[in-house]
């Protein structure tokens, strides 16, 4: 069994991808998860090809049975959870007039109800590490989104919104269990994901998947009585996201 172990949604690559591989430095077992089969294996291997301990679960993430799954698969080969990555997450805009149903739905699901029932299933491993060391974390990825909606996004903007307040009920109903929570809320970050507005804020001015890990490092190392609710990323200046007319929609 491993002295510290992990889950990280949507691993396959970017921020998922970047957190995975600072928690194998810091020395967690690892389950990643991620939809697509293909993506995920080779991100797997190359977790694996740097000496980390990985085992993987690909499904859509927004189901109910394949959450179960990917904590029982986790459960199984490690024993304990100390570090639950609700990241994986999708964002689809659309004008409010032209909503197509099934987009709406699968942000809903994937962006929030899918973190309800991670907690759901995860968190008798999540106060077994907590009454061990006090120390035990979910970090759920939001998105400066969700803080200030955004027009063309506002499904994902309010998903994100949601995120950011089931962080702050989660951080008040768990705190005796010795669990903390994070809401990661970063502006424009260097990934596949943003490529429809790097014509706008160019790839080099955005922020980085490593910084992302980074600040992730930071929350694993701080003592049990230092709670970060909250981690806002913006660019230099304040980080205005453009109009909807700057971007290529």
């Amino acid at each position: 069994m491993a002295d510290r172990a992990a889950i990280i949604t949507g691993a396959s690559s970017g921020i998922g991808l970047a957190i995975a591989h600072m928690l194998g430095q810091e020395g967690y077992g690892l389950t990643v998860a991620a939809r697509r089969p293909d993506k995920l294996t080779a991100a797997a291997d190359e977790l694996r090809a740097a000496g980390h301990r990985v085992v993987e679960y690909a499904g859509n993430l927004g189901d109910e049975e394949a959450i179960d799954a990917v904590v029982a698969l986790h459960e199984r080969t490690y024993g304990r959870l100390d570090v639950l990555v609700n990241n994986a997450g999708v964002g689809i805009g659309e004008f409010v007039g032209e909503l197509t149903t099934k987009k709406v739905d699968l942000q809903l699901d994937l962006n929030l109800r899918s973190i309800f029932l991670f907690y759901r299933a995860a968190v008798p491993l999540l106060r077994a590490a907590g009454a061990e060391h006090r120390n035990a974390l979910v970090v759920n990825t939001s998105s400066i989104s969700g803080k200030v909606g955004e027009p063309w996004l506002s499904v994902y903007s309010a998903t994100k919104h949601g995120v950011v307040g089931f962080t702050q009920a989660m951080n008040k109903e768990l705190a005796k269990d010795g669990i903390k929570n994070t809401a990661l809320c970063p502006a424009f970050v260097d990934t596949p994901m943003t490529d429809f507005v790097k014509g706008a804020v160019p790839a080099e001015k955005m922020i980085t998947t490593q910084d992302i890990a980074e600040s992730v490092r930071f929350l694993i190392r701080t003592s049990p009585g230092c709670v970060v609710p909250e981690i806002q990323y913006v660019q230099p200046g304040g980080g205005d996201l453009p109009g909807v007319d700057e971007v290529s929609v």
